[in-house]
């Protein structure tokens, strides 16, 4: 073979040798994309793997306050209860501790005039008695309702009869107080039962 011949044999297979070289290195590089790839994706499955492990952790967290909020509402539900039944069933205990020595005067009053013969010495204690229960309502912000030549008023009077009017002033108004009445709190607790002129 000439020399031409040999450098014409070996060029075909320096040119095989390129193209040898060159699928080598695409291949290499096809791996390393693909590996690049894979990289990729399993750091974003690791990071969805972290978000995933912090919202579980947030949820437990959340779930945990929630219920711990629920059973503490449920005590002050419950306490609450309870207190607002002792208040209904204990309430008035105040009230009757005020109203007790009125009652021991009362009794002191009645076997007073089982011994005295004085009436006006009756009459006096009856009247302290009176005037002392006037000042225990008093403090219970219990007041009397007025009728005294008041104007018939159905807010606060009740009206049991009505009779000829003795004056022409009277038109209208009251005339007699059959039972009083009584405000607690300025609201009205019982209507005053009353005549009225017409």
């Amino acid at each position: 073979m000439t020399q031409e011949h040999e450098e014409l044999v070996q060029k075909p297979e320096l040119n095989t040798d390129n193209e040898e070289i060159q699928s080598f290195d695409e291949s290499q590089e096809s791996t390393l994309t693909e590996e690049g790839d894979e990289i990729a994706a399993a750091t974003e499955s690791d990071k969805m793997a972290v978000e995933l492990a912090e919202l579980k952790a947030k949820y437990a967290e959340l779930n945990n306050s929630h219920l711990r909020l629920m059973a503490e509402f449920d005590n002050y539900r419950k306490r609450t209860l309870k207190e607002k039944a002792d208040l209904i069933k204990n309430g008035g205990e105040s009230t009757i501790l005020r109203i007790l020595p009125v009652i021991d005067d009362f009794e002191r009053a009645i076997n007073a005039t089982k011994n005295t013969s004085d009436i006006n010495a009756v009459k006096e204690g009856v009247e302290l008695i009176y005037n002392k229960f006037g000042e225990f309502l008093k403090q219970n912000n219990v007041t009397a309702i007025e009728t005294e030549n008041s104007e018939f008023n159905t807010e606060f009077h009740e009206a049991i009869t009505t009779i000829p009017a003795p004056t022409p002033e009277l038109k209208g108004k009251i005339v007699d107080c059959v039972q009083k009445g009584y405000l607690l709190n300025e609201k009205v607790i019982r209507f005053a039962k009353v005549v009225v002129g017409e």
